[in-house]
């Protein structure tokens, strides 16, 4: 393997400390608090494969030289429709971002959401997160005012919702 090369798979048991370790770096790094309803005060943070385990569910992390870098991932929405799932826990390290990583994952996450007969792909992100915001509408997602489901993100004031 190159030093260069990065490899997405999903996520197995023994990946749950180090994807939520990414979670919690890049979360720091952006200020993204558990106070705030972010993903760092997810119960379920440090055990990510057991709940992408389900039918569904996906995540698919990011290996770089051996190490996790990054991961995202797709879910039913929270109290949503059935045909609504939901884009999660998408998170990089430096050295994995302007690559080209999210947005393949992304497009990974919509397949699958079609696969599964999901009809509307919905997120949520915070207006400092400009990157994602940039990739995620280049990827067809529209802005919307109001929140869907019940995620527990209360300071994700960007919503977003793509027709699949």
């Amino acid at each position: 393997m190159s030093g260069e090369e990065f490899i997405s798979r999903e996520i197995t048991a023994e990946d749950n400390p180090a994807i939520a370790n990414v979670i919690r770096q890049v979360s720091a790094e952006y200020g993204l608090t558990a106070d705030k309803g972010y993903t760092v005060a997810d119960p379920n943070l440090d055990a990510l494969y057991q709940l992408y385990s389900q039918p569904g569910h996906v995540y698919w992390v990011v290996e770089h030289q051996g190490k996790i870098v990054g991961g995202g991932g797709l879910a039913p929405l929270a109290c949503g429709d059935s045909d609504t799932c939901e884009l999660q826990k998408m998170y990089f390290l430096p050295v994995a971002r302007g690559k080209g990583l999210a947005k393949k994952l992304a497009l990974q996450a919509l397949e699958f959401a079609q696969q599964w007969g999901y009809r509307q792909c919905y997120l949520e992100t915070t207006s400092s997160l400009t990157q994602a915001i940039g990739l995620y509408e280049r990827l067809g997602f529209k802005h919307i005012d109001q929140s869907m489901g019940c995620t527990g993100h209360v300071d994700c004031e960007v919503r977003m919702l793509k027709t699949l």
